[in-house]
């Protein structure tokens, strides 16, 4: 029986030596980090922003790719299947949450073919309409009387700003406006909130709050339920009595899930210390993100509280995407 016992305990170092030596050595050839979005997009500025630090700290060169297209399910779907030891990708909230609920053919699975590193980025979304509109709770009370005559912009139905607008919808009690989704994204949601097309819309910080600045839209509130430093000018929701109202997009690093666990460990350290220099956070909250950086385990817990909130609207308005 002891040496049964020493058997097993000197397999298991020696497992852990291997892990160790595998973490080690990783990466031995430069690393792609693949985003479902265009270049100049927030996603990809979160990439660009990391992907130096990363280098740095890996020892090899860490090179964007992007892939964009299907609101990012296509790079996701690239990193699912990368076999190749070196891919890692960043997602959007969509990716991991919604996006299996919303496309019933999607071919990948957000549980099971990624290993989940880190939580980079958060932001809260600004709810705005156009500049002539009250502020404050005259904004819902106005709201409230015109009902479905009014509408509200996204960029798609399925997206944050769509599912967002629909779980406002569920807890203000009158407030009906109609979804209006817009192909060309936030420069088009903008433009119809301008001119008057739509009377709402949540949009990104980064987005919203230059047109706020320039008079051309109010910014209502934030979707907080205290302030937020990214936006400190702009009251939360709450102040125009729509209480504990949260809501948040954000970016996260993944792997495939076939990454070994040992060198998922040591991407997630080292990305939880480059997001708390100052430099990058510095660099992220002009973009409009707020540096956050998680273990895969704090990771995995958001998605799951995510994704059943966003389950919840997705199946009680039948939305689908084909």
């Amino acid at each position: 029986m002891q040496r049964r016992t020493f058997v097993m305990a000197a397999a298991a170092a020696a497992l852990t030596v291997s892990l160790g030596a595998q973490a080690a050595d990783w990466p031995t050839r430069p690393v792609k980090l693949v985003v479902g979005f265009p270049g100049g997009s927030t996603p990809d500025m979160v990439a660009r922003t990391i992907s130096e630090p990363l280098s740095k700290l890996l020892g090899q060169p860490v090179i964007v790719e992007n892939k964009p297209g299907a609101s990012g399910n296509i790079a996701a779907d690239h990193v699912a299947k990368a076999t190749d030891g070196h891919t890692l990708g960043i997602v959007i909230n969509g990716n991991l949450t919604s996006s299996k609920m919303l496309y019933p053919t999607l071919p990948y699975d957000p549980v099971a073919d990624f290993s989940y590193i880190s939580l980079l980025t958060t932001a809260p979304l600004v709810l705005v309409a156009p500049a002539s509109e009250p502020g404050g709770a005259a904004f819902f009370d106005k709201a409230r009387q015109e009902g479905d005559r009014w509408n509200y912009g996204s960029v798609g139905v399925g997206s944050v700003s769509h599912l967002g607008m629909e779980l406002l919808k569920s807890e203000v009690p009158g407030l009906k406006p109609m979804l209006v989704p817009y192909t060309g994204g936030n420069p088009a949601v903008v433009t119809a909130l301008i001119g008057g097309q739509v009377q709402m819309a949540l949009m990104p910080p980064g987005v919203a709050m230059p047109q706020v600045e320039a008079g051309k839209l109010k910014a209502i509130g934030v979707t907080t339920t205290g302030p937020s430093p990214l936006v400190p000018k702009v009251p939360p929701l709450s102040e125009a009595g729509v209480k504990d109202f949260t809501l948040e997009v954000w970016t996260a690093l993944v792997g495939p899930a076939s990454l070994p666990e040992a060198v998922q460990q040591k991407i997630s350290s080292g990305i939880m210390d480059i997001l708390k220099t100052p430099a990058v956070q510095e660099k992220l909250l002009a973009q409009g993100w707020k540096a956050v950086g998680t273990s895969p385990e704090g990771m995995k817990a958001r998605v799951e509280k995510e994704t059943e909130l966003l389950g919840n609207i997705i199946r009680s308005q039948n939305i689908r995407l084909q």
